[in-house]
């Protein structure tokens, strides 16, 4: 399924703001001044950036606690769904599990491989994932999300590794803000950089084997 938005729709579709979401991701809490130094960004183009990264749910912004007197300095962090909580995510997550169960009864099929709360947590990723601008293919029973071809590691190419590990990080962010025993395990090794598969993991079953 697609949602045919235009190139360019999805705030990961910048490289640019893939690189401050992985500089959030590794230390949180950064200033403006940390990400400018980082990235040789202009103060305003990050600024941008990071209002854009706020609005889709997937950076947090908070006051510096300060015990000096002085203006506290805002601090950005990548929401994770746990410490680092962003209201925009939580809706998001409610709402897809919403129009999960509504699409369910609507079109009835074979019961479902896994637990309500599993299913609510595989809703809002599948979401997240076709805002994002791929096109996600879920087998509940082999607990993977193919997201082959990925176009994103074609027009990104040579920052694979880090488009990667950000898109991983902000798919266990959704699970975690969702709630629920499915997490990240990681990513299925292929020779070919534009296959993604993406192995997830139930909390009281442990690893998932992956097939030879």
């Amino acid at each position: 399924m697609t949602t045919g938005r235009p190139t360019g729709y999805s705030a990961i579709s910048s490289y640019s703001r893939v690189e401050i979401l992985h500089l959030v991701q590794e230390q949180p809490q950064r200033t403006i001044a940390e990400i400018v130094a980082a990235t040789k960004l202009h103060p305003n183009t990050v600024r941008e950036h990071l209002q854009r990264l706020i609005d889709e749910g997937y950076v947090v912004a908070a006051a510096e606690h300060r015990t000096t007197r002085g203006r506290p300095r805002v601090l950005y962090s990548a929401a994770d769904g746990i410490a680092a909580t962003s209201a925009v995510q939580r809706r998001k997550v409610i709402a897809a599990a919403e129009r999960g169960d509504l699409m369910r009864r609507v079109l009835p099929g074979e019961d479902p491989e896994l637990a309500p709360d599993a299913l609510h947590q595989v809703d809002a990723l599948v979401e997240d994932l076709i805002d994002a601008g791929f096109d996600p293919l879920v087998d509940e029973r082999d607990l993977t999300i193919d997201l082959t071809p990925c176009a994103q590691a074609t027009a990104q190419a040579a920052h694979r590794e880090v488009l990667c590990q950000v898109h991983l990080e902000l798919m266990q962010s959704v699970l975690a803000a969702a709630g629920g025993p499915l997490s990240i395990d990681g990513m299925r090794p292929s020779c070919d950089p534009n296959e993604c598969v993406v192995q997830l993991m139930l909390a009281d079953a442990g690893r998932v084997p992956t097939p030879a």
